[in-house]
């Protein structure tokens, strides 16, 4: 069921040559769907530095390399413009604007799913990686699994929600801490810490401390943050960089928890110097390359002071509606810049010099 005649084809954003830094703007056929999905109709999709890892993945690395063709993206928002069959008990209607997340399908019965962890579904796909993604004007969903979108939401301002929103979200719901106690968020300044930063100071009442690179402290103070530490000013001094980090917290002692929003194995091995005693690292950037284990991670150091690293990927379904309903209330404020869909690759060369603030969105209009 379709309210208007759908295109035979439609533009999309493939990864002609995985492994290498490539993409094509090329056109694809339009699907129809099927029993159990609405087909949705693009407007914008968030950038993720996810979605650089899987374009650039070889063999060897984190995870297997994506397949030659893949249309990449997973922070989608556009309207529904078709059901399938077996559709009819979701309360959706033609025209509902909802999200397609990095999760793009799960199973429901594995024990992540049944414990409410469906971001980590055993049996799931995700977006933009073995399922074509939110980089097309015209995406499948499954109708039980798209995320309703506010009506106080403007399409940008909910995209990166979807990863990186809910993902920040779901980690400072996991960290431990408690409000008063101080957080540390690593790539505090960029698409998720930004956003971490926020939740953790409006949303949670936690005492938000940023790290990273270059002259920030502005924007990071808008977004929550009581100190900013420019990590370069330190080059490979990371014992006086720990120094100061612990001194801006309670008693000195170093924060509750550190959230790693960057992909970085160095910024892991500094995380543990971070915390005090009884403190939890909790891991979200996943490093590029081959797999580095935390350099600092000694047993006898996480026994002796009771340190805990545990991991998160993204949220669940409820954490991506309580998030959305957050920004819709104003307490995250998502700091967006809105580029053409032929501007992806300067998006990720920016991305890797560390040069944006916020999230990057792409228009995804023809």
């Amino acid at each position: 069921m379709s309210a208007q005649p759908l295109p035979s084809r439609h533009t999309a954003i493939i990864y002609d040559n995985p492994g290498t830094p490539s993409v094509q703007i090329v056109t694809v056929d339009t699907p129809r769907p099927g029993p159990g999905d609405v087909l949705v109709r693009i407007k914008h999709s968030g950038v993720c530095h996810s979605d650089w890892g899987v374009m650039t993945r070889r063999q060897g690395d984190v995870g297997p390399p994506a397949q030659a063709g893949q249309i990449g993206g997973h922070e989608g928002v556009g309207e529904i413009v078709a059901f399938g069959s077996e559709t009819e008990q979701t309360g959706l209607k033609l025209g509902d604007r909802v999200g397609i997340k990095w999760m793009a399908r799960i199973c429901g019965h594995c024990l992540p799913c049944m414990a409410g962890r469906d971001g980590c579904c055993l049996n799931g796909t995700i977006s933009g990686y073995g399922s074509p993604g939110t980089f097309q004007q015209y995406v499948l969903a499954p109708a039980t699994y798209v995320t309703p979108i506010p009506d106080s939401l403007a399409n940008e301002v909910a995209a990166p929600m979807l990863c990186g929103g809910i993902t920040v979200y779901a980690a400072l719901r996991k960290c431990g801490a408690k409000p008063g106690d101080a957080v540390i968020v690593t790539g505090g300044t960029g698409g998720l810490g930004h956003l971490a930063l926020q939740f953790g100071a409006r949303g949670m009442g936690f005492r938000m401390i940023a790290l990273d690179y270059g002259d920030k402290k502005p924007f990071a103070e808008e977004c929550g943050a009581e100190h900013y530490f420019d990590v370069s000013r330190y080059g490979s001094d990371a014992v006086q960089l720990a120094a100061d980090v612990k001194r801006v917290t309670p008693q000195g002692l170093g924060a509750s928890a550190v959230i790693v929003c960057t992909a970085s194995n160095d910024a892991y091995a500094a995380a543990l110097d971070f915390v005090r005693f009884g403190g939890t690292v909790v891991c979200v950037g996943v490093p590029e390359g081959a797999p580095v284990a935390i350099a600092t991670a000694e047993p006898a150091r996480l026994i002796n002071q009771e340190i805990c690293i545990r991991g998160s990927v993204v949220g669940n379904r409820m954490d991506a509606i309580e998030a959305m309903e957050m920004v819709a209330r104003g307490v995250v404020q998502v700091q967006v810049t809105v580029q053409p869909m032929s501007s992806l690759m300067d998006i990720f060369d920016r991305m890797n010099k560390r040069q944006l603030q916020g999230r990057m969105v792409l228009d995804m209009s023809d």
